[in-house]
């Protein structure tokens, strides 16, 4: 479904989110990536590498951000959208299933994962797998789209997801079905209350949430302390 789509993805979550979507990575970025010292970053479920790119970008020099993602599609359009970004230096891209990392223990800094967690098939699986691959005292920082709570705001986004995403994603990628699933998967997706214990039980400690515009996208960070 998503190598079906890649080819408009990018275009279509910046047109539908007015650019908004570029915001909250920024939030999120200030969590993953260290002012001090270089790093090496994980990007779970990176896509086309959107976010990919922008820890790159944000991180000092001698840093490191490997994107990994099952859709081959939606991966072939990372390298050149990094070598247009001058970065093609600083990522790697990589095909693989976040239920089985194909990395050591204690690999990376920081995980990142923004906008893929609703799809993941095992949650609990694949969040032991990054907390597995993250060195102790490394950051977890996740960006997820959630439904909002306020009942005016939520009746809204409701109308877009259900009947205006599906259609704007048809007229881009003449694909109704993949963007009736991800609209699913937004509504689906637990909130906080439910989340948080999850990262918890997984092993992750300091767990946070805030809410990012109303609650339309919703920033998660936690730590591996061990």
């Amino acid at each position: 479904m998503f190598d079906g789509i890649a080819g408009g993805y990018d275009h279509f979550n910046h047109t539908m989110s007015l650019g908004i979507d570029r915001g909250w990575r920024r939030k999120a970025i200030r969590f993953a990536v260290d002012p001090q010292r270089p790093c090496r970053i994980l990007d779970v479920a990176c896509g086309t590498g959107d976010f990919t790119i922008a820890l790159a970008r944000a991180a000092v020099p001698g840093s490191h951000v490997t994107g990994i993602d099952l859709s081959e599609g939606m991966l072939a359009l990372l390298p050149p959208k990094a070598g247009k970004a001058g970065v093609a230096d600083r990522i790697d891209a990589k095909c693989g299933d976040c239920a089985a990392l194909p990395f050591g223990d204690a690999s990376f800094d920081a995980v990142t994962v923004a906008f893929g967690v609703r799809n993941f098939e095992d949650r609990a699986v694949c969040l032991k797998e990054m907390r597995r691959v993250l060195r102790p005292g490394g950051s977890l920082v996740i960006l997820e789209l959630s439904v909002p709570r306020n009942p005016l705001v939520r009746a809204g986004y409701r109308l877009y997801l259900e009947h205006l995403m599906p259609l704007a994603g048809k007229r881009i990628s003449g694909d109704i079905s993949a963007y009736r699933y991800l609209a699913s998967s937004v509504e689906h997706f637990p909130l906080p209350e439910a989340f948080l214990p999850e990262l918890a039980a997984c092993g992750f400690s300091r767990v946070r949430h805030r809410a990012l515009s109303l609650g339309i996208c919703r920033l998660y960070t936690a730590c591996r302390e061990d």
